[in-house]
């Protein structure tokens, strides 16, 4: 792996865009629709989506009508959208991270960064985002977050030894949140991003929850697609997740949900 900042953990994903595609949950139709509703976003409206992934939030974008610029710092993933948002006219896909980007002048409706704007640096990328934005634009943060239910099987606790035996004392490992308190203890513009100060108005907040299904072989290509995984050194990242994946088979039945709120902040440009 090569960076060390946010912006270099941030590309590591450009390692695995395949595998990123296919285990990572995507974005409900619900929040697409209280976007819709918050920003007043529809068919000819401008988005500039920052950090498009492999187009998981693009496509819904698209879907509305919406004339999107899609901005990705990775080739890889950059190319890969490209090929899964190809039967779209509306779409491009431009190959810069945020920072860099050219905007040519080009303001928009709405910025809209999923899962991606805590690798922006956010001492350039607020002032920026405001930048391009018209006046009235929105600027709209998506994300997910890994909680547990009570009387449910925890698979970070199932697997805590197997962590400390590859990797020990990393204070990346931990149990996650109950819903209850993902949705009691974040408001705002959330934990993750610097507050946007005068810049934006306050940020109203939404949650979905949502639910996704593997077995161990395939809970563990999920988590290859993780930062805090992605930063191992492949000699100790490759036996950790073999061994979580035997895990599950045998201690868990090889079926371990993993239970997520997705979540929709919005807030408006300031002036």
């Amino acid at each position: 792996m090569t960076g060390t900042g946010a912006a270099g953990l941030g590309r590591v994903f450009n390692e695995v865009p395949e595998l990123y595609d296919r285990t990572r949950p995507g974005y409900p139709d619900a929040l697409f629709a209280d976007l819709a509703e918050v920003t007043g976003l529809g068919e000819r409206s401008r988005v500039l989506e920052v950090g498009c992934g492999t187009g998981q939030a693009t496509r819904p974008l698209a879907a509305l009508g919406c004339q999107v610029t899609a901005v990705e710092p990775g080739d890889g993933m950059a190319a890969l959208a490209r090929r899964r948002l190809a039967a779209f006219g509306n779409v491009s896909v431009e190959s810069s991270a945020f920072e860099d980007w050219d905007d040519r002048g080009r303001r928009f409706d709405v910025l809209l960064a999923a899962s991606s704007w805590h690798w922006v640096d956010q001492a350039a990328g607020w002032p920026r985002a405001r930048g391009v934005l018209r006046p009235g634009g929105w600027m709209a943060l998506l994300g997910h977050v890994t909680v547990r239910t009570p009387g449910e099987p925890d698979m970070y606790a199932e697997t805590a030894d197997l962590h400390e035996r590859f990797a020990p004392g990393d204070p990346s490992w931990g149990h996650p949140p109950l819903e209850e308190e993902v949705r009691a203890g974040s408001e705002g513009w959330g934990p993750a991003v610097a507050d946007p100060g005068g810049l934006f108005g306050p940020a109203a907040a939404r949650w979905y929850p949502g639910v996704l299904w593997f077995d161990g072989a395939g809970f563990a290509d999920y988590l290859r697609t993780l930062s805090i995984y992605r930063k191992l050194g492949a000699g100790v990242r490759e036996p950790l997740l073999d061994a979580i994946a035997e895990r599950v088979r045998t201690r868990l039945g090889d079926r371990v949900p993993l239970r997520y709120l997705s979540m929709l902040r919005a807030g408006q440009r300031a002036g």
